[in-house]
């Protein structure tokens, strides 16, 4: 239990986020037009979450037995799942009205979700990892479907359940490998008698099974098949909080997980692991990408490859690929939403509007969203001087210091093929006729997001020592 009030005062965004589900509930329940009251209410609470996890990140403490680690380094995740929910509250607003499907649970279960990513990220017990993992889990195999009149989204909400309960399934097995190799679920404690674990087989593969299912979580190739169907189905705005806070609530896992693959006799044990999965998470998103005509699915193939990228700082596990990863994730976090954020302006009813063709001429339509979307195609391939860049050149950095150069050629050469698909749709935008007779309105809501999402990509861009200087302040 906490000892001190600082130790309280670090526990107030788990506490803030819920209470904020308890008291969504009541609003759902007593007011009418609850769907005018949410969206704000979540997205207030949020960026209160967000903000007290960052003011935090000086200060470190571990809680409840060692269970919860608050600030530093979770401090940095806490404030990019908040932050990332109050970017897709503010985007849902109209969105759901224009499908007619408004369901006051739709923002008590991104609350939940995001609760569950923060216990994810926070803690070091591989038992509260799989409870978080499943907090998180089961509200996105519902919001996946939360449009239940749309055939598609009843698919992708049963293909994700059942290909997450088969990852889970792994998780599961693995952690009960790793404690009865252990007799314990404390990651402290294990890293500290890891070398005693050396020769332990069934050890060894309780911590490959882990690290197989959270593979699913993070969208890497060969654990992918779910994530086209999902993101196509899916609505707009889930899939959005699915591609980017959710990625990162897995990312944060392998992470601390890394701590139980750190280098024995010299040799980081499942570094040709993570080397494999990146380059066939680069290689095959990046190319399949290339002939996507939907909108949606190309950026699904995008975040496989983009999941690639980011195994290469896994596999390089120095202290450079690291800060690497936490940069890339904060930077695609803000790229990918802001341009689901746009998809959801300008999708119609019944999935219309969502191929390349519908942002044909777009600029002369709506300068504004040319320009951001743009920006954002151009961040996601990774053009200087946008946060996109950084992200790959800091994991690729972490790539060469620890001995991958051939990881760091192959993440290049992607870069490449991937930056094709991604001037394809600018090239739409501003040198393609309009095919189609669009109406576009913009509300304030997703206005808000939008903005919000592109300048913290030009932030990150321009000035990547600001987000550099923060990690190395969580991880001092």
């Amino acid at each position: 239990m906490p000892t001190s009030n600082q130790e309280y005062l670090m526990l107030i965004p788990f506490i803030l986020l819920g209470v904020t589900i308890l008291i969504s509930v009541l609003i759902e329940i007593y007011f009418k037009r609850s769907e005018e009251i949410l969206p704000w209410f979540s997205a207030i609470a949020f960026l209160a979450a967000g903000i007290i996890s960052l003011w935090n990140i000086n200060e470190h403490a571990l809680l409840f037995g060692g269970m919860i680690e608050a600030g530093g380094r979770s401090a940095i995740f806490n404030f990019i799942f908040n932050v990332a929910a109050m970017l897709i509250v503010l985007a849902s607003a109209d969105y759901l009205k224009k499908y007619g499907t408004y369901y006051g649970e739709y923002y008590i279960l991104i609350q939940s979700s995001v609760l569950g990513m923060m216990v994810m990220a926070s803690t070091q017990d591989l038992l509260m990892i799989f409870m978080g993992l499943e907090l998180m889990s089961i509200c996105f195999y519902i919001l996946a479907g939360i449009n239940r009149k749309k055939l598609t989204a009843n698919e992708a909400s049963l293909k994700y359940f059942l290909l997450g309960a088969f990852a889970s399934g792994f998780i599961l097995y693995g952690l009960a490998l790793v404690y009865g190799a252990t007799q314990t679920t404390g990651i402290f404690t294990i890293v500290n008698n890891i070398v005693s674990m050396q020769g332990n087989i069934v050890f060894w593969t309780g911590v490959l099974l882990l690290v197989v299912g959270f593979s699913f979580k993070i969208a890497a190739v060969p654990f992918h098949m779910w994530v086209p169907d999902v993101y196509q189905g899916a609505a707009t705005t889930v899939t959005g909080l699915m591609s980017t806070a959710g990625k990162t609530a897995a990312f944060g896992v392998l992470i601390i997980l890394l701590a139980l693959s750190s280098p024995v006799n010299g040799n980081n044990v499942l570094q040709p692991y993570f080397a494999v999965i990146a380059t066939l998470s680069m290689v095959a998103g990046s190319i399949i990408a290339l002939s996507q005509s939907n909108l949606k699915r190309l950026l699904a193939y995008s975040s496989i490859a983009h999941a690639g990228y980011m195994s290469i700082g896994l596999a390089a596990n120095n202290v450079e690929s690291i800060s690497g990863i936490i940069f890339y994730l904060a930077a695609y976090t803000f790229m990918n939403i802001g341009a689901f954020a746009i998809i959801s302006v300008i999708e119609g009813e019944s999935d219309a509007n969502l191929d390349i063709d519908s942002y044909a001429g777009l600029n002369s339509r709506s300068p504004f969203l040319a320009a951001v979307m743009s920006l954002f195609m151009f961040a996601l391939a990774g053009i200087p001087p946008l946060a996109g860049f950084f992200g790959k050149y800091y994991v690729f950095l972490g790539a060469i210091e620890g001995g991958l150069t051939w990881l760091a050629i192959v993440g290049v050469l992607s870069s490449v093929i991937s930056v094709y698909f991604y001037l394809k749709v600018v090239v739409y935008i501003y040198f393609k006729e309009p095919q189609k007779d669009l109406t576009i309105n913009v509300s304030p809501y997703s206005l808000s997001a939008i903005i919000i999402s592109a300048l913290f990509v030009l932030i990150f861009g321009l000035f990547p020592d600001l987000l550099l200087r923060v990690i190395s302040i969580a991880f001092g």
